[in-house]
């Protein structure tokens, strides 16, 4: 081990962490990327052992080279030279590839550990929150003691552990009497329980029913995937409740705040109570740095900036803050200057009267176990910013800076009345409510243009409110707070900075001047880094790919019939034949006995449309299959089809073939039926009927080639076919067809029923709009045409 870090004597601060070896954990993220960045930068003698744990296939080494590669390091990169960087990663760089819940041995000799690794979130499942906050800090006090050291540790924590109270928070240990093993042990009980309610049989008969209600068209496979998505994001949400209601239960804002709180708890009775030195850094709200690496450095969205930009958006008319409540923000590089301060200026470690009288003088005293140090990194109390002032910074910037809404307009921003939670809270349900019920009568109304630009207003409009409402759940408390943090430790600490100390190195917060560093630092640092300011498509109705299409041996245009090349249904393919030759006489009683069956079909149609297509080519029993061929081939038929053939499906057609894409036509309906168009396809795909004796008799001869058996279907011919899927092409109109089109990279919805049409502007898939034009179709695209089921197939 090398020598020991010097204590601070009052009214000294060691600048300095020597040659010390330093563990430092989460050191990937935004806080701890800074912690590297120091210690690289300014502590140039130190050791640094990092604990990283591979990711998506990349080792821990490979991450540590592309984290140096980030802007945070560029200054010191560009400082000190490729081949000085090379050195830090062989020489002064080590890497223990471990995640905190199962540690490796540690060595020996560290000096300093910083602690600052945690969870991001605020609001994550109560089981994730302990694992990773909790359960982290204990497999690594277990991994220091078992390594034998006696390092200072620094454990980075929040100002919030101090939950939900009014007043000064003294920089202290917290006080509750709450068993912190008991709660970590029923958190990871919560999951199980939350899982077996959730396979509960009545549990699962209501996911099955919401998923038929929106997929049972689409098929059983979609019904089942959508009933299980439904059900592990219930067993999420109950265990996110579960954190959220047990911490404000206990006395805290969340559960973040909450293990926080109890990981503090551990590193004190698992650390200072052997006698080893602990320092606690405790930071309010970290935001981006005002002077180093360099001024508006961040990485990634914050505490804060969610609000911000939902305001900058117009997402926020109303905001449930409390207008005096104070906003406690520190910059970051303030927040790491404070941490390495600490680092360097452990605890001190008193010897007794008792024991100092027994040592000679020309020896040192075994030293007794000092107490835990507790740093507040904060700025409410010496420089507060209040929510208040906080509205009128944003209002500012964004009125003179609006954000684009397209290339056109900019996006007006809100004026807060702050009315209350209570108040924007019940505004939210109300317009939540009002929005689900236009959803509701949006898909009842036929599907065209106007309405998919009205549905693509509801999904936005839904998307806005619950980003609201999960804002509004977030961070009631931290806008409401009346909390203050007292920071006199830390300002005793700065005070006793030697003289002449760079100012990039201090953390006095009454240096801060709020609407400099917010309007010329953090703003323009987050806006740039979400291209807030680039022009945005505009959210519209229908979204058509209208690029050439690529020339390609190997790829398929998949069309449906009925609704996307045929302006008709199979409805109307049935009158077509029976016009064709059917005595005068009996047509009445046809047109009759059609109109009676009709609400069955409908019915059969909203539950399954394999269930309706067999349901009503039992109206095909008894016809010849001789006679049935004749009226296909016959003038009138024909003509019928051609006539409402649709002219842009024509076209389309014909693109793909001059690419030299495979076409294939394929329906749920009889196959022969498409006689008149399929020299427009290189094969036509469909039904066969059953027949005896040369009569049909109304039965299917296989299951109908809709929804998932046409997604069955398409996998195995594009795999005989060597046909590439994700180059392929399809088009379809029902909700029915989802389960083959996203098999294929490039989905259309072609004039798409309502629920086709959600499904597609969610996804961002093509909507085209292809005119229902009548008059004779001429035009073909030629070619050698193979029909499946020639002879036989009906």
């Amino acid at each position: 081990m090398t020598a020991p870090l010097p204590s601070a004597t009052p009214g000294s601060t060691v600048a300095s962490l020597g040659s010390a070896h330093v563990l430092l954990t989460g050191g990937t993220g935004f806080v701890g990327q800074a912690i590297l960045e120091r210690l690289l930068s300014t502590h140039p003698d130190t050791t640094v052992t990092l604990l990283i744990r591979p990711k998506a296939g990349t080792p821990a080494l490979g991450r540590l080279r592309h984290l140096l590669k980030k802007p945070v390091f560029a200054s010191w990169r560009e400082r000190v030279g490729a081949e000085e960087v090379e050195r830090a990663l062989t020489e002064r760089l080590r890497v223990v590839e471990s995640s905190l819940g199962s540690l490796p041995d540690l060595p020996a000799d560290l000096d300093v550990v910083i602690h600052s690794a945690s969870t991001v979130s605020f609001d994550p499942p109560i089981d994730q929150a302990f694992d990773t906050n909790v359960g982290g800090a204990v497999g690594l006090y277990e991994a220091l003691r078992r390594a034998g050291g006696d390092p200072h540790v620094v454990h980075v924590s929040t100002a919030y552990v101090g939950g939900i109270r009014k007043g000064v928070f003294p920089e202290a240990a917290l006080t509750h009497a709450v068993d912190w093993r008991a709660e970590h042990a029923a958190a990871r009980d919560a999951r199980a329980r939350v899982e077996a309610a959730s396979r509960q049989p009545e549990t699962l008969r209501r996911f099955l029913a919401e998923g038929r209600a929106r997929h049972g068209k689409t098929g059983p496979q979609a019904v089942a995937t959508a009933a299980e998505e439904a059900r592990v994001a219930w067993v999420a949400a109950r265990l996110v409740d579960y954190g959220r209601t047990r911490a404000e239960t206990l006395g805290w804002t969340d559960v973040y705040t909450l293990t926080k709180a109890f990981a503090e708890r551990a590193a004190e009775e698992l650390w200072a109570a052997d006698g080893h030195r602990l320092s606690v850094v405790r930071p309010a709200i970290v935001e981006s740095a005002l002077r180093h690496p360099y001024p508006g450095w961040i990485d990634g969205f914050k505490v804060a900036d969610p609000l911000i930009m939902s305001y900058a958006r117009g997402l926020l008319p109303e905001f449930p803050g409390v207008p005096d409540s104070v906003l406690d923000i520190v910059p970051v590089d303030f927040v790491v200057n404070v941490i390495l301060a600490v680092a360097a200026n452990p605890p001190a470690r008193p010897v007794t009267d008792d024991a100092a009288a027994a040592v000679p003088a020309t020896r040192t005293a075994t030293p007794a176990g000092p107490e835990a140090q507790y740093f507040h990194v904060a700025s409410g109390n010496a420089n507060p910013f209040p929510i208040l002032r906080m509205f009128e910074n944003l209002n500012a910037f964004f009125t003179a800076n609006p954000l684009p809404r397209d290339e056109h307009t900019t996006i007006p921003v809100p004026h807060w009345d702050f009315p209350g939670v209570r108040k924007v809270e019940g505004a939210i349900r109300f317009k939540q409510r009002t929005n689900d019920w236009r959803e509701r009568v949006l898909t009842h109304l036929p599907s065209n243009q106007r309405t998919r630009t009205a549905l693509s207003d509801v999904q936005t409009r839904r998307a806005d409110l619950e980003s609201l409402q999960s804002l509004t759940d977030l961070y009631r408390h931290y806008v409401q707070s009346e909390i203050i943090f007292d920071d006199r430790r830390t300002r005793a600490l700065h005070a006793g900075l030697p003289e002449g100390s760079p100012a990039d190195v201090g953390f006095d917060v009454t240096d801060i001047d709020w609407e400099e560093y917010f309007q010329t630092v953090h703003f323009p640092s987050i806006t740039a880094m979400t291209r807030a300011f680039s022009v945005r498509p505009a959210a519209v109705g229908a979204v058509v790919d209208t690029r050439p299409l690529p020339p390609r041996t190997d790829v398929v245009a998949v069309f449906d019939l009925e609704g996307t090349v045929l302006d008709s249904n199979i409805v109307e393919q049935y009158l077509w034949v029976r016009s064709n030759g059917f005595r005068k006489a009996a047509w009445p009683g046809e047109v009759a006995s059609l109109l009676t069956g009709l609400p069955a079909y409908l019915r059969a149609e909203s539950r399954d449309r394999g269930e309706f297509i067999r349901s009503f080519l039992r109206r095909y029993s008894g016809m010849p299959v001789s006679r049935l061929r004749g009226v296909v081939r016959s003038g009138g038929y024909a003509d019928a089809v051609r006539r409402h053939t649709l002219p842009e499906a024509l076209a389309r057609i014909a693109e793909h073939r001059a690419a030299g894409h495979r076409t294939v036509l394929v329906t749920g309906s009889i196959a022969t039926l498409a006689g008149p168009i399929a020299d427009l396809f290189d094969e036509v795909v469909g039904s066969t009927m059953h027949e005896r004796d040369g009569v049909l008799t109304g039965y299917l001869a296989q299951p109908p080639l809709v929804d998932e058996a046409r997604a069955a279907w398409l996998t195995q011919w594009a795999r005989e076919n060597e046909i590439d899927l994700t180059g392929s092409y399809g088009y379809g109109d029902s909700h029915a067809d989802l389960a083959w089109l996203e098999l294929l990279g490039n989905p259309s919805a072609v004039n798409p029923d309502s629920n086709l049409a959600r499904e597609a502007l969610r996804r961002r898939w093509s909507i085209r709009d292809w005119a229902r034009a009548r008059g004779a179709v001429t035009a073909t695209t030629g070619g050698s045409t193979t029909r499946k089921g020639d002879g036989g197939q009906v």
